[in-house]
Order: structure tokens, then sequence, then C-alpha cells
């Protein structure tokens, strides 16, 4: 559960948020922790108990964490103290949750963390690929490098991601307008069409009874069916989410989608893969370091078991090469130009110059998606509009022809 508290630091400020903890107790001990002085602490009521535990209220947007990177790199490229950085960032974002942790991370840094750990601290806001490239940064006395490094790959992948799902909402606007109209005149249309041949006294023919018996299905158990949609999707959802070998079929699934599969899932993530690698290693990560990272925030299982695979065979000696060369899922070009890399020792420039020409593929893709998608979508509505033609206008016909 969530506590409102009110704090004075050691230099006398005063501070009030919110922590979370299993009780008041633990959320005292962990302000005391920081050194900080209690002087309140309460439950929470500005949410209602059972959202406070829905994980929808605790989702923080891939966007706000671009935003919060580019603006603290900013902040810090402009001179401005970390902690004085991130006491403003808190201020002006508009997310309570978010708000809340990085007061956290605040805090954390006040009380002697650097910055990679405090952040480590929020795996389900930071990933382990934004810790990782801050490490360095660190270390090396050059965090405003690293931020803005870091800010510019997450920009680049937001923007990635934004064009598809930018792409995918037409053919899913269609898809969606189409099937309502159809469920409209299942309910309201046909009925009354059958009720005029049932009239006419004729046998109807196989189709027609298929899609009045579907009719008459839909019209009294419409309800039952969006449960079983719902309940389904859940369910897939939820087994996706907890299941490792329901996980990799569903990633599976993707890359062989037909027109989305190769022509977009595969170059997004032999993109991310290349991007990441580049990233890591020109921030100051080992190969086998940079593989591990990248394995874990790749998002999908298929490419993560090639990338930890290839990791334990450079770690015995293999080149990275040698590794990818055994997956069909890794193209032929990505293979040739590693090994060229490998060789004149320049690797994390020609995985960038990877990044760039998959990127640019893939922008081109999108560009062209409405025009890939479009047949495929005129074959299913028109085949959807000729099995109604067929089922019902024919049998009208059939009995106009007979009088």
């Amino acid at each position: 559960m969530e506590f409102n508290y009110t704090v004075k630091t050691k230099q006398g400020e005063t501070q009030s948020s919110v922590i979370e903890a299993n009780n008041s107790r633990a959320a005292l001990e962990a302000l005391q922790a920081r050194n900080l002085i209690v002087l309140s602490l309460e439950p929470s009521t500005k949410m209602p108990f059972f959202a406070k535990r829905l994980p929808i209220f605790e989702r923080v947007k891939a966007k706000d964490i671009v935003i919060f990177t580019r603006q603290l790199a900013t902040l810090v490229s402009a001179q401005v103290p970390l902690l004085v950085a991130l006491q403003a960032l808190a201020k002006q974002t508009e997310s309570e949750h978010f708000r809340n942790v990085i007061l956290e991370v605040s805090a954390d840094v006040e009380g002697g963390l650097v910055l990679s750990r405090a952040l480590g601290k929020h795996p389900k806001v930071f990933s382990i690929f934004v810790v990782n490239m801050i490490k360095p940064g660190e270390a090396s006395g050059n965090l405003e490098n690293a931020l803005n490094y870091l800010a510019d790959y997450l920009e680049k992948q937001q923007y990635l991601i934004s064009r598809v799902k930018n792409a995918m909402t037409y053919p899913a606007f269609i898809l969606a307008a189409f099937s309502n109209v159809g469920a409209l005149m299942m309910i309201m249309v046909v009925p009354k069409l059958t009720a005029f041949l049932e009239e006419a006294g004729k046998e109807l023919p196989p189709l027609t009874k298929m899609i009045v018996g579907f009719s008459v299905f839909l019209k009294g158990w419409w309800w039952l069916l969006l449960l079983i949609l719902v309940g389904g999707g859940w369910y897939v959802y939820h087994l996706v989410q907890n299941s490792t070998a329901a996980r990799y079929r569903w990633d599976e699934l993707k890359l062989k989608m037909p027109i989305f599969g190769k022509r977009i899932f595969q170059k997004i993530y032999v993109a991310r893969i290349a991007e990441n690698l580049s990233t890591l290693i020109q921030g100051g990560l080992s190969i086998l370091q940079a593989l591990q990272v990248t394995a874990d925030v790749v998002g999908n299982v298929v490419y993560q078991n090639i990338v930890n695979e290839a990791k334990e065979e450079v770690r015995v000696g293999s080149t990275l090469s040698g590794s990818l060369v055994k997956h069909k899922e890794i193209p032929p070009l990505v293979v040739q130009m590693i090994a060229t890399g490998e060789q004149t020792g320049s690797l994390d420039m020609i995985l960038k110059k990877l990044s760039q020409f998959y990127s640019r593929e893939i922008d081109s893709t999108v560009d062209n998606l409405s025009q890939l998608i479009e047949p495929l979508l005129i074959f299913l509505i028109g085949g959807a509009i000729a099995v109604l033609m067929v089922a019902i206008l024919m049998p009208i016909y059939n009995i106009a022809g007979g009088m």
C-alpha cells in the first residue's frame, strides 16, 4: 500500500511525496534509511483500494521515459546538479506514479547511490539497457555524453515504434468498421429477409441456412460471443505473459505472419539488435556484456535465444558472425557485414550502419504498408460480401424468377 509522507532533509528542506510499503513501519524504516526526518506519515487515500493494485495504474509510458531521458540529458549538459535536475523533472511530470518513481530515485541519489543503481531499483520503469548505458558514463565521469547518447537511442526507438503503430491504424479501423457493419446486418437485416424467404415456402440452400442460423445465434447470443472473444483474448494474453513456451510460439508466429513477418517484424528486431550492440559497445561495454543486455531487451524470445547462444559461443572463442550464420532469422547481409566489422576491428561502426540501413528499410515498408494491405483487405471484404450476396440475394432472385 502507499503512504503520504512529509520529511525534512539534512539540509533542512521540507519534502512531501508518496512511498509504497507493506505497512507503516516498513515505510518509516525506508524513509529513515535515507537519513530523512519524518514529520508525518499516513495511508494514501487519493485512489480507490482496488485501483492501487491494478497494473494499468502503475504503468509508465515509453514516451514518458524518452522525454525524461532527453530532459535529464539537457539539464546535466547545462551543468545543473543531478539532484536538482531530478527534483525539477519530478515536479513537472504529469504521471503521479512516474513522479513518485523519480522522487525515489532522487532520494536514493541524495542518500549516496549512483544514478544507475538508483534507476536499477525500478526495473519495471527503467530497463536494464538504460541502466547499463549509464554505468560506463558514471565510471568515466562522462555522464553527460552517456545521457545524450541514451536519449538519442530511445528517441529513435520510439519513432520507429510509433511509425509502425500509426501504419496499423488504417487496416485496424477498416476491419473494425466492416465487422460492426456485418454484425448489424446479421442482427437487423438478415432476420427480415429470412422472414420473407420462409413465407415463400421454398427450401433454402445450405449456405443460406448457415447464414440464417448464424444470424439467429448472433441476435440471441451476441453477449456470449463477446464474452468468449474477450475471455479468449485475456486467456491468450495471460498465457503469453506467464508461459515461456507460449511466449516463444507467439513470437515465432509474429515472424511468420504474411506481409508483417519478414517485411516488418524481422527488420525491427534485427535493427534493434544492431543498434543495441553498437550503442553498448561504443558506451564502453565488452562484447559479452553488450550481448547479455541486448538479449534482455530485444523484445522477442526467438531473437533473445539467438543472441544468448551467440554470447555463449563468443565466450568460448567463436566469432559473432560465425554464431549468427546458423540462424535463418538473421539475414545473410547482417552476417557478412558483422564478419567484415570483426575482421577490420570496426564492429561498432558496422553495427551502426546496419541499424541505419534496416531503419530506412522499415520506414520504406511502413510508407508502403497501405499498398501491401489494401489487396488483402479487398479480398477479405469482397469475399464476405460475395458470401452474403449468394446466401441471401440469390434465393430472393430465384423466388422472383419463379413467380
